[in-house]
């Protein structure tokens, strides 16, 4: 070996740092080959998932956040071998510029490890939601993507923990029970947001609707697009989209309109009072005839409903099955249109027009 690589440099052989920066560069240019690897090897580990997820689709979701893994490892790892220099020490307010550096290394590295984690929770996500689009019922779904944001939240917390630990050296145990007496005052502070996340666990276990329910919430009608750990997602007949708590979709009066089994349509004829009866008794037959004729009307009534001072009141009530709005408003305008034909041929005037 040449005698000039036994020379110091910054209190570390330059022979050190040619070695480190062989590896590095090897591990640069090897960091695809040895990451597809390691994803089949892992990918191997979930037999029964290649029925909803290929080898090329899993590893094209998790092969970036393992390359960033395995170099920012050996990164770690090969500055760990060397003396941290002499002339770069320096203390910050009691802490040392190799701390500092020791723990944005770790810190790096487990933030590359937590985002690996979140992609295999995505690849899980992903084989739940193929077996859910098999079923009919739309709430297995939502809980594929409830349970992948709850997931991915402790994930998170799971990484705060780890930097607490391996970073700043906190001890979890006496973390977490310090913690207990704070946490029972946040708890306190943040009551709507757990309110909120209790309020998400029973609609997606009660289920009082689904994404794509059409539902009536005090003013807001609208088609549920997502549900959240904290909030639903609305988007509005106006095309809005409205963000409601949880808490308030569960304590409000829901109406989940896409429930319903039948639409109802009402008709008040308000009549000029001295119509004879005869032409009334023509028109209610006419009017029950035509309802008699529409398929998508299931049951109906018409009657007399009352006399009055100034006008003779027929009521027309029908009932239709759950059928597309545009159809039953089309419906309707047929059965007015019908009904206005009528009265100008049986020469019957409504309450009020010679007014």
């Amino acid at each position: 070996m040449p005698e000039f690589l036994q020379n110091n440099f910054l209190d570390n052989p330059i022979s050190s740092y040619m070695w480190i920066a062989v590896i590095l560069v090897a591990m640069l240019l090897l960091k695809g080959i040895i990451s597809r690897f390691l994803c089949s090897i892992l990918y191997g580990f979930f037999p029964k998932a290649k029925k909803y997820v290929d080898r090329k689709q899993f590893i094209a979701l998790v092969l970036i956040p393992m390359e960033w893994f395995i170099v920012w490892t050996v990164v770690v790892f090969s500055f760990h071998k060397l003396k941290f220099p002499d002339v770069l020490q320096v203390e910050l307010y009691k802490v040392s510029t190799q701390d500092i550096a020791d723990a944005i290394g770790k810190t790096i590295l487990i933030v590359f490890f937590i985002r690996l984690l979140t992609r295999l929770i995505d690849f899980f996500a992903i084989i739940f939601e193929a077996k859910a689009n098999q079923t009919a019922d739309q709430s297995d779904n939502q809980l594929v993507v409830f349970f992948k944001d709850f997931f991915k939240a402790i994930a998170i917390i799971l990484g705060i923990l780890m930097i607490s630990r391996f970073v700043f050296g906190f001890n979890i145990a006496n973390l977490i029970t310090g913690l207990s007496i704070v946490t029972a005052a946040i708890a306190l502070a943040t009551r709507e947001s757990l309110e909120n996340l209790i309020a998400s666990f029973i609609i997606f276990f009660d289920k009082p609707f689904t994404v794509g329910d059409l539902v009536k919430v005090e003013n807001i009608t609208g088609t549920v697009e997502k549900i959240g750990l904290r909030s639903t997602r609305v988007r509005t007949d106006q095309k809005t989209f409205v963000t409601m708590p949880n808490k308030k979709m569960v304590d409000s009066i829901l109406d989940n309109l896409s429930l319903r089994t039948q639409r109802k349509a009402e008709i008040k004829l308000e009549l000029e009072v001295h119509t004879p009866p005869q032409k009334i008794d023509e028109l209610l037959a006419k009017a029950e005839m035509l309802l008699q004729q529409q398929e998508d009307i299931q049951t109906h009534s018409v009657v007399l409903n009352d006399i009055g001072l100034k006008s003779i009141t027929v009521l027309i009530e029908y009932f239709t099955g759950s059928i597309e709005f545009n159809r039953f408003q089309q419906l309707k305008q047929e059965i007015n249109l019908h009904l206005l034909r009528s009265l100008e041929t049986l020469q019957i005037e409504l309450a009020g027009i010679k007014e």
